[in-house]
């Protein structure tokens, strides 16, 4: 039970909200193959709205890396709005594409 809570501590969450040109640009599937190569674990999706919704995990460096991608996103993406709130250390398991 210490060994989780010790590791829990050492990594930032973070629900993060993208808008602007960034359906149908495949941000999705480039959001998720940058997670998997920093070891980021969590999840993408679309929203009604025309957002792209992210909670992303993973150690403080490479989530600051991880949020600096988010505010480009691959280069036919137009980002126009970057929303990020801390939440509680989930445990997710890889990085998908809901």
């Amino acid at each position: 039970m210490l060994a989780l809570v010790l590791i829990s501590e050492m990594k930032n969450c973070c629900s993060i909200k993208v808008s602007g040109k960034v359906q149908n640009v495949g941000f999705r599937f480039y959001t998720r193959k940058t997670a998997i190569g920093m070891g980021i674990q969590g999840f993408v999706k679309n929203m009604r709205d025309g957002s792209v919704y992210i909670e992303a995990e993973g150690e403080q460096d490479a989530m600051q890396a991880f949020i600096l991608w988010c505010k480009q996103g691959p280069e036919w993406a137009g980002v126009k709005e970057l929303t990020v709130q801390e939440k509680p250390f989930e445990g997710f398991e890889g990085f998908d594409i809901l």
